[in-house]
């Protein structure tokens, strides 16, 4: 079998995706999907009594997709151009008696199609919560336990002010949160079926159309569609800009911890296993992968988000060709943002800190990153356009190597005449000043009660 893609590669497919989400998406899978629509169509109109009990047993006892051959259905599906055809005629071929031709009865190719990938994004929405679910409990164990555990906060990539890696993981919770909300309320627009007939009107079942449609979501568990979505199709667009907003918070996470494992940062390491992230040339490398295939499968995540996207332009009441977009988009998309989560799974569940480098690298400058704090110490006595203005000058001096921080402000004369040394060295205390971050990780751990 050709391996053309890294997510059907014996060699890649584990790093871009997993095995239980590409089970989802198979061939045997789609088939298997399309089937279970097709039976239960069958089952409900003999109800109601639209085809006979007996044809609607007969169909029933051939929907194992295990029976039906996929080079055939293959080689079928390119003459076709669609996999329906090929699959009812493999259905009708079966059956007994003539049986098959009450198969498919008043149904289109797209009700199949559409209600059976929307069987499959059920199953793949299962795994994606059970992720996000994995991910927001490992990020609200380092944000507990990390707490108080001072380090430098940055912005443009340099010192700022302290903070703390309880804040700083409880930062990326809440937007996992917030993502487990959205999911929660894409859920009842995304999973509706579809069943219209040829252009959605029902007109080849007559009255009982309708009828038929509400059993039939009833009987797959499914939404009923207010009206047929065959060429509106803004719900499989919406989760696919779900999908690119999680993984972009796994991208998020994933380089804040690469940014922390460079060698000249040390405070946050992937979880170690012997011979991941090694050198081919340099033994002393512990290089990232997690991260790096995060950030790599969720970029192609948004490039398949917008494939969904530009297939929400299709033409009247059945596409031409954007419909055909989504056989290749949603299926990708899936398994890329299971990669995706996979990884940040790894990350959120086995990040190791380093207490102590943080602290390092907080004193690495001599106390300039708490100038802010000094300030704002100094701002009610000075004014704080003075009292920036005065403690910028002192770092400047600091920086050309003029002398210690903490001497140099207690030598000024402006700033000794308001404040002791000793006051001076406790606003140079990383450990007070780190504002609230402390009451804001527990107000984000209180939303995962």
């Amino acid at each position: 079998m050709l391996t053309a893609s890294p997510l059907d590669s014996v060699v890649f497919a584990n790093l871009f995706s997993t095995e239980a989400m590409r089970a989802i998406f198979t061939d045997r899978s789609r088939v298997q999907r399309y089937l279970d629509v097709e039976l239960a169509l069958a089952r409900v109109q003999a109800r109601l009594g639209i085809i006979p009990q007996a044809a609607a047993d007969e169909i029933n006892r051939h929907g194992d997709a295990a029976a039906y051959d996929l080079d055939a259905l293959g080689a079928a599906t390119v003459r076709a151009g669609s996999p329906i055809v090929p699959v009812v005629a493999a259905l009708v071929k079966q059956c007994r008696d003539g049986a098959g031709e009450w198969a498919h009865w008043g149904a289109t190719t797209q009700d199949i199609m559409d209600s059976g990938m929307i069987l499959q994004i059920g199953d793949a929405v299962a795994l994606i919560e059970a992720d996000l679910a994995s991910i927001r409990t490992g990020l609200a164990d380092l944000a507990r336990r990390h707490r108080d555990v001072p380090m430098a906060g940055r912005s443009n990539l340099q010192h700022a002010i302290p903070v703390t890696f309880g804040y700083k993981a409880a930062v990326m919770l809440s937007s996992f949160q917030r993502h487990a909300e959205r999911l929660a309320q894409i859920k009842p627009r995304l999973m509706v079926g579809q069943f219209g007939g040829a252009v959605g009107t029902l007109a080849s079942l007559g009255p009982q159309g309708l009828e038929v449609q509400t059993l039939l979501m009833a009987e797959l568990g499914l939404g009923q569609p207010v009206i047929a979505w065959h060429t509106a199709r803004d719900t499989l667009a919406e989760i696919g800009q779900f999908l690119a907003l999680l993984t972009s918070s796994c991208a998020k996470l994933a380089l804040d911890v690469r940014l922390m494992m460079q060698t000249e940062v040390g405070e946050a390491f992937e979880p170690f296993q012997a011979g991941r992230g090694s050198s081919s040339t340099m033994p002393q490398k512990r290089n990232p992968v997690a991260g790096n295939f995060a950030h790599a499968c969720a970029a192609l995540v948004r490039q398949q988000a917008s494939v969904l996207t530009e297939a929400m332009v299709q033409d009247h009441e059945r596409a031409t060709g954007p419909f055909q977009m989504e056989w290749a988009a949603v299926p990708e998309i899936f398994c890329l943002a299971a990669g995706a989560l996979s990884h940040t799974v790894s990350l959120a569940n086995g990040l190791v800190i380093d207490p102590v480098r943080m602290r390092a690298n907080l004193d690495m400058t001599g106390g300039l990153v708490l100038s802010e704090a000094v300030m704002m110490g100094l701002g009610p006595m000075l004014g704080r356009e003075v009292a920036h203005d005065l403690v910028y000058d002192i770092c400047r001096e600091v920086a050309g190597g003029k002398g210690a921080f903490l001497d140099l402000l207690a030598a000024n004369p402006t700033i000794s005449a308001h404040m002791t040394r000793a006051e001076l060295a406790a606003l140079l205390d990383p450990a007070a000043y780190t504002g609230l971050a402390g009451a804001m990780v527990d107000r984000v751990l209180a939303c995962e009660i």
